[in-house]
């Protein structure tokens, strides 16, 4: 076989110039760097269990391209009321907010916030709340790329006095996370006072509040087993309050993703997500009541007659969210009966 020099110096050079090749396959491939941003501190049970857990899982599935930076505590400027806007303005790349921060402004979510509309498990409640974003959310939620939704476990009320009935209410001045659940706490006769939750841990130790409402999963990250003894819970389903989340993206951030990134978002967006955040808050909720228990503190269960009289003396509170969502244009009745069986379906398939 007679010896061909040019083509085995050809063959010798394209060899030699195959890794520059993978090299520039590589360099051009689009890396991502993310700003997360939200108002609990890392300690906090929402950053170390879900927030964290997600990042991480969507930089492995991108082998690195998407890296997510979390900046806990607002350490990127601003109030929790101003991290939706963050979001929409591209302040930040991706928040996690509560849309009751800035109430009146997210009306078709409040279905899932009205006085025991809710389920006790926050994975009925955040698949429940999937199902009912995909078909009633989409232009409330507009400005931004809503990862996902959801919706915590029951809501309790924790306080410097035993809370055994609608009359241990009067006058406790409570924080309250949405306006809904102010507007309950109004009804059964408590001073509601709102306030983001990093304010919580000083007013409890400087007395502006005597109370707080929020769910178990929250309670170690303020302190509030420290700095309250007795803890108040509503029995059954549906519960007294929860409040809606979303982990939300800048719009424009999204769409400049390249296609097989935007497909790792969309994988982990939705009812995975919320999943994946809705037991976080479940298995919390066992485990912070167990150590409250253990820590000597008081947990107080409402007996049924008494759970069913707040249910009558709260109904107001819908009547008066229908009025507000007629005034907007929305049909109240319609959303909160969707809301309702998205919690029925879920709370069989559970």
């Amino acid at each position: 076989m007679k010896f061909d020099r040019r083509r085995f110096l050809t063959l010798a050079g394209s060899a030699v110039a195959a890794p520059a090749v993978l090299r520039v396959t590589r360099a051009n491939a689009q890396e991502v760097t993310l700003k997360m941003h939200h108002f609990l501190p890392p300690v906090a049970n929402g950053h170390a269990k879900f927030l964290k857990p997600w990042a991480d899982k969507v930089a492995a599935e991108s082998s690195g391209r998407i890296k997510i930076d979390i900046f806990p505590s607002m350490q990127l400027g601003g109030t929790p009321p101003q991290l939706f806007d963050q979001a929409r303005d591209g302040v930040a790349d991706l928040v996690w907010t509560l849309p009751g921060n800035t109430p009146g402004r997210f009306t078709g979510i409040e279905a899932f916030e009205l006085p025991f509309v809710a389920n006790k498990r926050a994975l009925v409640n955040s698949l429940a709340l999937t199902d009912y974003a995909e078909e009633n959310l989409k232009d409330e939620f507009k400005d931004v790329k809503p990862i996902c939704f959801w919706a915590h476990d029951h809501g309790l009320i924790h306080a410097n006095k035993q809370v055994k009935t609608m009359e241990d209410l009067k006058g406790l001045k409570l924080r309250f996370p949405t306006r809904l659940a102010g507007e309950a706490l109004r009804a059964l006769g408590a001073n509601a006072i709102g306030m983001p939750i990093p304010q919580v841990p000083e007013s409890l130790a400087q007395r502006v509040i005597d109370g707080c409402v929020i769910p178990w999963e929250v309670v170690p990250s303020i302190k509030v087993q420290e700095l309250v003894k007795f803890h108040t819970e509503i029995p059954g389903s549906p519960t007294f309050y929860v409040a809606t989340f979303v982990l939300a993206m800048n719009r424009a951030k999204y769409d400049s993703l390249a296609p097989e990134l935007k497909a790792i978002i969309d994988k982990n967006s939705g009812a995975a997500a919320a999943a994946m955040a809705g037991r976080v808050w479940d298995e919390q909720a066992v485990v912070v009541s167990e150590m409250v228990r253990k820590r000597g503190n008081t947990i107080t269960m409402l007996d049924e007659a008494e759970a069913a009289r707040w249910r009558k003396t709260t109904e107001p509170v819908i009547e008066g969210w229908l009025k507000t969502a007629k005034d907007k244009g929305l049909d109240g009745d319609k959303l909160l009966a969707k809301a309702r069986a998205a919690l029925a379906k879920h709370e069989k398939a559970a």
